[in-house]
């Protein structure tokens, strides 16, 4: 048995930060790219662009910064605020899932697995964020 559960952070303006946002980050933090951090969780980079200046917005700060040209071409960075906000996300998504494990075990008597929900797929075979 599992027991599933969703969680993000929401603002007066809505949702403002999940699994999604912190995996597009993690991703840019891996490959100073957000185009290749897009590419890699199956989206455009347009929407990838989308989705940080939606979470910006209803944060309040800058997520990623910008690199112009250079030698290596130019690309994206992980702003030190982001970096805070992902340790905190994952930490309360960590804590949340170990307590929904524990509370499943003592109200049904045997253990079971706590699992993100993830979505696959949307309708019009656009792939949607997790």
């Amino acid at each position: 048995m599992k027991i599933i559960y969703k969680i993000w952070l929401e603002s007066e303006s809505g949702r403002a930060f999940g699994k999604g946002p912190c995996r597009l980050l993690r991703g840019i933090q891996e490959t100073g790219s957000l185009r290749k951090a897009a590419s890699a969780m199956g989206l455009t980079y347009k929407k990838a662009r989308l989705v940080i200046a939606s979470c910006e917005r209803s944060l309040g700060f800058a997520l990623t910064r910008r690199k112009i040209g250079g030698a290596k071409g130019g690309g994206s960075e992980v702003t030190n605020d982001a970096v805070e906000l992902m340790k905190k996300h994952e930490a309360v998504r960590a804590e949340a899932e170990n307590a929904l494990a524990e509370a499943y075990t003592k109200h049904f008597g045997q253990p079971a697995e706590a699992q993100f929900y993830t979505v696959l797929s949307r309708r019009g075979g656009g792939k949607a964020m997790e």
